[in-house]
Order: structure tokens, then C-alpha cells, then sequence
């Protein structure tokens, strides 16, 4: 650390309990109080080097034999005065970044001028500062966290305002061209061409990269009002917002301590831990606080990890912020939701009222400006999955997609809870947009989860949840799994079967053009190669792996079109109508809204099935609608539309 001392006698001052005598030979003649502490000095050494001490001592020997001088709004206080007597005494004194800037402003409200005496307390201070003070990050530093104690005298004199310039013009440079800040930092001497000094001579040796964030927590100990400043001069400097947020979002862990609770992945624990706190701020400090970094946070995606925003903003319903500072997290977070992860958006509800487990109301809320986002970008447009289930469609369509399996996984982890109503589970649920599920097995997941943990639905409520998912989209182990559940409605459980068909007669379709393209292929390669018939070893193997696929596949579409025959059979003696099974399953695909021929519903011949699981599903499905007769008393109406949905 920088310092020049001052003055040449010997140190001549002895304190006693609140009391600070000079032992000079002399007896004093004049005693200056400052807040409890009294200096026992002589008048000479006090009046030649300051204004005001002057003016007051000549006032004070007019009334009383033993002088008496009572300051109470001296810079600094009794530590800095001490100082100050010291200087005039001529005592040596050390200037040093922690008590120069004390000691300017107390010698500028003494008036320790030119006038006064030459090299007075002024000069020396003011000279100090500019020439080594404000040439080092250090030294700045200390000098501005000084100034918090005599802040007024501090921004009448500019010093606040010169040390957030060095610093910001410090910090806007790359550290790496200089190597000044490692040289002040604990690192090895450098040379000005930033080569490794020994003993001041070049090594050649080059220090290691600093990285630009390398001020964050020098920063970060300075006090809130100073901070703002600082970070505003260094944005009108020009330095990157990805940076100013960073040294923002440092600050808030420091002074936060519920955002420590959770560590940002990447990030090591002693970053996290409070620089020399104490205690903790106080809620209302801390309140204070928050509400000042949401304003500094700059409102532009990606600049800050989606973690902490989702840690400031519990932390914000925790000490119960503005509201407008809640809606402003809020709306950051919709910016960036698809980079959000299932456990951010699991905030535990803080309100009285306590309705939900989870804050369903907050993530709702952050959902709609994902969505009003998204469409202010352009970012919605219609998508679609290949044979492989990859999604096809625009990079743009990649956010919306990620943010829909977010939300299916947030519906599956807040359905049990049995005080979620259905309207706000339909609801979430709902503000998906269609066209960003590629398939809806998570959505189908949640409404099970949903239905199970909800088993008191009526029949009506069921079929109305069940309508946020589209039966075509649901993979083939989903339809196998929604086959076989209990827990849907009927005609929800007609509908999937029928599509579960559907999708394996199309695959077939395709197998089966493949098929005779290889075979084709193959037909006419073989004529013109002739004899080489080794190199088509492989082929013949993987035409015969696909005539086996084939095969299996067959054999499970008979299996459905067997289920299908006898569901139709079941349903015709249900509705007790006498018309032909070819009527009556034309009325059901009509009433289902299918465009396909009843001969779908046919069985191939010389195809082999095995009816065992089919004849389960359709037992099940009997007995199922066997008691929703008996409950709804549809045997009046008679017909075959009460158990399908229109």
C-alpha cells in the first residue's frame, strides 16, 4: 500500500482513557472536544496551520483562563482529528488510501490552507490522491470506501466522483494488455511490457490471463448508493451489459442470503459466501436491495442464468416486495423460460390463503410472457415430428417446443396435489400452444397423474380434461398404456384404439413400399452384375430383417382388427339396435369423426393373431360401460353416440 510520511519529530502523544495529552514539557493551554474524546494541545502549533481552529481559540481565550474548543461535525471524528493535531504538532504521519480522503476533508474544514503555512495538510493530501491514489485499482478502492463516512465533504471536493471515473475507466480495460491488475492483486511484479519481473529484472516469463469479471468482488464491498454509481459510469464506458450483469448478480449473492441457498451450477461455494458481512442485512435492507437490483439488471434476454432470476424473485415473495418488482422478475423469466429447469419452476406458494402447494398463479403468469414473446418474435408457426420422431420445422420453433416439455413436466410434478383445481390445471395446461407439443405422451402423463390423484371426477370432468390431448398424437406405447387405463372415459379409450390401428396400417404401408423397392432393386442389379453375387450378402440379411418386422407388424394389426370386430359386436348389443355390424360401425366412425372405410375394421385372411390381450381390453371396456348404464341410465336414448365423443 502507497504512503508518505510527514513531519520529522517523534511521536509525542499519550492517550489516558478518553483523553489525548501532548507531552511536550509544556502545559496545555487549550483542550478540543470532539464527540467524547477531549486533546489536551497548546494553542500555536493548532492556530498556525488552520483557519478555523484560529478564529475559535481567539473566541475561546477571551472568556475563559483554560480554553476550550467543541467540535461535533469535524470529518472523520476523533480518529481523523488526532491525526490532524499530530500534523500541526509535526509528528510524522503516513498517508495512506484508507485516511487520505478523512484527512482532505477535515483539512478543508479546518481551512489548513497555503495561507497557513506551506506544504499544509491541503496539499499534501490533495497531491497524495492525484498522483498515487487515483493510478491504482487498490488504492481507489480504499479511498472510496472511505467515503461513505464523510460522504458530503466527500462530493463537495469530488472525490466520490474522480474514483468511480478511475475505476470505471480501469475496468473498461482489458487487464491482459497491462497486467496492472495482478500486479496489485497479490500477483508477481510485472514489467510495463507485462513480463514477470525478479529482483526488477525481466524473466520473459508472461503472467496468466485475467478473465473480465476479475473486479466483481473488489466492487461488491462498496455500499449500495456508491455501487449504482459506479456501474452506471461504467455502462456509459461502454462495457458489455453480459459483464454489468454478472458484477450485479455477484452483489445480490453477497448481500442476499436466501439466493445462497442454492448454488448456480458452475460457480464454486466461496463465491457464494457474504464478503465480510457479520450479520445479515436486515428484511428490510435486504427488500431495499432487491427492488435496486431488479432496476439494475439490464431487461434483455440471456444476460443473467434463468436460476437466479427464479432465486431473486422467491426471494422477492419471501420479504413481499413491490408488486411491480415481482411483475418485472416475472417478466424477465418469461424471456428466457426455455432455459429454465423442471426445479426452478417448483416455487412453494408464500400467500396466506396457501390454496396450492406450488405458486401455479406465478408460473402462469411467467408463461403468458413467454407466449406474448414468442409472438412478437415470430416464433410460432406450425411443427411437425419425422419417422424417427425428430422434430421438423425452423430453429425459431426449437424455444416454444422446449418450454412445452417444461410445462407437461410441471403439470405431472404439481397434479397430485388434491387442493389444484381443475379449471387452473386446465388452464396451464391449455395456454400451450397446440402446435409446440410434437406429441402430447407428457401432457397424457400429467392428466393421468391428475385423474389418479382426483378420483372423485365425475365422468363429465374426465372427458373434458381429457380433451386438452390429442389422441393422434400420442406415440404407440402411450396408446398401449392409454388402452388399458381404467381411469379415462370411455370414449377417449375408443378413440385411441382407433388411432393405435391407424398408425400401424401406415407404418405397414410404408414397409411394404420399401419392400418392393429393394426387391426391385435388387431384381435388376443382379441381372447386370451376373456372377458377383457376394456383395449382396448383406442386403439379402436386412431384406429378410424387414420381412420379419413386416411380419410381426401383421400380425398385430389382425390383433386390433379382431379387437375392433368384436368392440363393434359389443357395441351394436349395447345400443340394442338391430342394424348390420357394417352400419353400425360406419355410425360410430361417423360419429368419431373418422374418414376411413369400415373395411378397416376387417380381418385379413391367412394373417395370424392372437386374441387373448384383445378379449381383456374388451372385457374391461364392457364392464366399464355396463356401469356407466347403470349410473347415467343411458338405455333411453339407445344409441351407440352416448359412449363416443362427438
Amino acid at each position: 500500500m502507497a504512503c508518505v510520511k510527514l513531519g520529522s519529530k517523534a511521536d509525542a502523544f499519550q492517550r489516558q482513557g478518553q483523553a489525548w495529552f501532548c507531552t511536550t514539557g509544556l502545559p496545555s493551554d487549550i483542550v478540543v472536544e470532539v464527540g467524547e474524546m477531549s486533546f489536551h494541545l497548546h494553542k500555536f502549533p493548532l492556530l498556525s496551520r488552520s483557519g478555523v481552529l484560529e478564529r475559535l481559540i481567539a473566541k475561546a481565550s477571551e472568556s475563559e483562563e483554560e480554553s476550550a474548543v467543541k467540535f461535533h461535525d469535524i470529518p472523520g471524528g476523533a480518529k481523523t482529528f488526532e491525526l490532524v493535531a499530530k500534523f500541526c504538532y509535526g509528528v510524522k504521519l503516513e498517508l495512506t488510501a484508507s485516511n487520505v480522503v478523512c484527512l482532505w476533508c477535515a483539512a478543508e474544514h479546518l481551512e489548513m490552507t497555503e495561507e497557513y503555512g506551506e506544504g499544509n495538510l491541503i496539499s499534501q493530501a490533495e497531491t497524495f490522491f492525484n498522483q498515487v491514489v487515483l493510478r491504482s485499482w487498490k488504492d481507489s478502492m480504499r479511498a472510496l470506501q472511505t467515503c461513505d463516512d464523510v460522504l458530503d465533504k466527500a462530493e463537495e471536493l469530488h472525490i466520490v466522483k474522480r474514483c468511480i471515473e478511475s475505476l470505471a475507466a480501469k475496468a473498461s480495460t482489458d487487464p491482459n494488455l497491462f497486467g496492472w491488475p495482478v500486479l496489485e492483486r497479490g500477483g508477481p511484479l510485472q514489467s510495463p511490457g507485462g513480463s514477470v519481473l525478479w529482483n526488477g529484472i525481466s524473466t520473459g516469463a508472461r503472467p496468466k490471463n485475467t478473465s473480465l469479471d476479475w473486479w466483481y468482488e473488489d466492487v461488491a464491498n462498496l455500499s449500495l448508493p456508491i455501487y449504482k454509481r459506479l456501474i452506471a459510469v461504467m455502462e456509459s464506458r461502454g462495457i458489455r451489459l453480459e459483464i454489468i450483469a454478472g458484477s450485479v448478480a455477484f452483489y445480490a449473492k453477497m448481500y442476499l442470503p436466501g439466493l445462497n441457498r442454492r448454488k448456480v451450477s458452475g460457480e464454486s461455494g466461496t463465491r457464494l459466501a457474504p464478503v465480510a458481512l457479520g450479520s445479515p442485512p436486515s428484511e428490510e435492507d435486504q427488500k431495499i436491495l432487491l427492488e435496486e437490483i431488479d432496476k439494475l439488471l439490464p431487461m434483455q434476454k440471456g444476460l443473467v442464468q434463468t436460476k437466479f432470476l427464479f432465486g431473486l424473485l422467491r426471494t422477492a415473495m419471501i420479504l413481499r416486495v413491490n408488486p411491480s418488482c415481482i411483475s418485472s422478475l416475472e417478466k424477465r423469466i418469461g424471456m428466457q423460460l426455455d432455459q429454465a429447469a423442471l426445479e426452478d419452476l417448483l416455487m412453494p406458494n408464500f400467500s396466506y390463503s396457501m390454496e396450492t402447494l406450488y405458486n401455479v398463479d406465478c408460473v402462469q403468469r411467467i408463461l403468458d410472457h413467454f407466449l406474448a414473446m414468442d409472438q412478437v418474435t415470430g416464433g410460432a408457426s406450425p411443427c411437425s415430428i419425422d419417422d424417427d420422431g425428430q422434430l421438423i420445422g425452423s430453429p425459431s420453433l426449437t424455444p416454444i417446443t422446449m418450454v412445452a416439455k417444461l410445462i407437461d413436466g410441471y403439470l405431472a410434478e404439481v397434479a397430485p396435489d388434491v387442493n389444484l383445481k381443475l379449471p387452473k390445471f386446465q388452464a396451464l395446461a391449455a395456454a400451450v400452444p397446440e402446435y409446440a407439443r410434437p406429441l402430447d405422451d407428457g401432457l397424457y402423463r400429467a392428466i393421468d397423474i391428475y385423474l389418479k390423484s382426483h378420483p372423485w371426477l365425475v365422468e363429465s370432468d374426465r372427458e373434458q380434461l381429457c380433451r386438452l390431448m390429442d389422441c393422434q398424437k400420442l406415440s404407440l406405447e402411450a396408446c398401449t398404456h392409454a388402452a388399458q387405463n381404467e381411469r379415462l372415459p370411455i370414449r377417449i379409450i375408443v378413440q385411441v384404439l382407433f388411432f393405435e390401428q391407424l398408425q400401424l396400417r401406415t407404418s405397414i404401408a410404408g414397409c411394404f413400399l420399401v419392400s418392393d423397392n429393394l426387391d426391385g432393386s435388387r431384381n435388376l442389379r443382379s441381372g447386370l452384375v451376373g456372377s458377383n453375387e457376394g456383395g449382396w450378402a448383406s442386403a439379402v440379411k436386412e431384406n429378410q430383417v424387414l420381412k420379419v418386422g413386416m411380419d410381426n407388424m401383421r400380425m398385430r394389426v389382425s390383433e386390433l382388427e379382431k379387437e375392433c370386430s368384436n368392440m363393434r359386436q359389443e357395441i351394436e348389443k349395447l345400443g340394442g339396435k338391430a342394424k348390420g355390424s357394417t352400419s353400425a360401425w360406419g355410425a360410430v366412425s361417423k360419429k368419431l369423426g373418422f374418414k376411413v372405410k369400415s373395411q378397416m375394421c376387417s380381418a385379413q385372411e391367412g394373417s395370424v393373431s392372437k386374441q387373448n390381450n384383445g378379449n381383456n381390453k374388451v372385457e374391461k371396456l364392457k364392464d366399464r360401460h355396463v356401469k356407466h348404464n347403470r349410473s347415467s341410465s343411458i338405455s333411453d336414448k339407445g344409441s351407440v353416440s352416448s359412449i363416443v365423443p362427438s
